[in-house]
């Protein structure tokens, strides 16, 4: 299996709840597509290094998540990068394959 890691932040102009259901529905996302999670990360809001514009919308801070995974395949990974892409709440996304 492999092991990947994915930051994604998620846009602070939302309410608390709704950061958690955006969070939690990219999780589901990976398992049903066939991923492990190993650990949910949760850092919470901090200001970014500079500002991002997504739309007509600027960006001074984020919500930060990190999850560690591991999958057969990368059919999870390629469906997670599609919906980061085209989500308006998700700023950023970084996914990173780690070696054994």
């Amino acid at each position: 299996m492999r092991k990947y890691e994915i930051m994604f932040i998620v846009k602070s102009t939302l309410s608390e709840d709704d950061i958690k259901k955006v969070a939690s529905n990219f999780q589901k996302t990976l398992e049903s597509n066939g991923a492990k999670i190993l650990n949910v990360d949760a850092w919470g809001q901090k200001r970014l290094a500079y500002e991002i514009k997504k739309g007509s919308e600027v960006h001074k801070s984020g919500n930060y998540y990190v999850i560690t995974l591991e999958s057969n395949d990368d059919k999870a990974i390629k469906e997670f990068d599609r919906l980061a892409l085209i989500s308006s709440d998700i700023i950023r996304h970084l996914i990173i394959k780690k070696e054994d």
